[in-house]
């Protein structure tokens, strides 16, 4: 027993590590952080039913009165995307072969495509589900693309900034398993009211206008104004 107790200990221990490699590994993933202090983009997404398509592309109606609105705020340099999403008529419970059932999805208008992002699920009381944070990546979906991997695995930011109309933001529930509602990504315009400058501008930590408002600020190419926001 005394050459035995080692032994054992010694695999009791090396199986931890083990255990603690493994969590660490998950820790890697994208993680909530903190909102950054400037933003490279900014996007919003008005999202209806009648947008929604099933796997093969075909046209299939997401929930009758729904509607969503996603606004995005993207580092593409730190790889983070800060999201308030707000969905009103929304309901039943999620369901989705991904890890949420909130996502991006990389697909051009009336077609289907992979998740790139996945987003925690909004909730509330009533009619209204709310959802807002920040995370970085590397991001994960939980969802294994045709190469085996995940279809998260290598995604960059940068490839929203790259083309934003070939993305789409949905969510999904058990009766409406092909979305209750779909958007296509549009860009908002950043910059200050001194300037008028458009996108080049990374001053963009918050802004005066509400999250309801974006969506009218980007259809009217309104320029948005740079407020301070308390950090947590």
């Amino acid at each position: 027993m005394r050459r035995t107790l080692p032994r054992l200990a010694a695999a009791t221990a090396a199986s931890a590590l083990t255990v603690a490699a493994t969590a660490g590994t998950a820790m890697a993933q994208e993680t909530e952080v903190p909102e950054p202090d400037t933003f490279t983009s900014m996007y919003t997404v008005m999202a209806t039913p009648d947008t929604v398509v099933d796997s093969d592309g075909g046209s299939a109606p997401g929930e009758p009165g729904a509607t969503g609105e996603f606004h995005f705020r993207i580092n593409s340099e730190q790889e983070i995307i800060c999201y308030d999403i707000t969905l009103r008529g929304v309901t039943g419970e999620y369901q989705s072969p991904a890890k949420t059932a909130t996502h991006v999805h990389e697909a051009n208008v009336g077609e289907p495509g992979p998740p790139r992002l996945a987003f925690p699920d909004p909730t509330g009381d009533g009619d209204v589900r709310t959802s807002s944070g920040c995370m970085q990546g590397p991001f994960t979906t939980g969802l294994e693309g045709d190469n085996g991997e995940d279809t998260g695995t290598g995604f960059s930011l940068s490839r929203i900034e790259a083309n934003p109309a070939g993305f789409t933001a949905d969510t999904h529930t058990a009766e409406y398993a092909a979305g209750t509602v779909r958007g296509q990504l549009s860009e908002v315009p950043m910059g200050g009211v001194e300037t008028g400058a458009g996108g080049a501008s990374h001053a963009a930590a918050g802004y005066a206008i509400g999250a309801a408002g974006l969506a009218a600020a980007a259809g009217a190419g309104v320029v948005l104004v740079r407020r301070s926001r308390a950090r947590g």
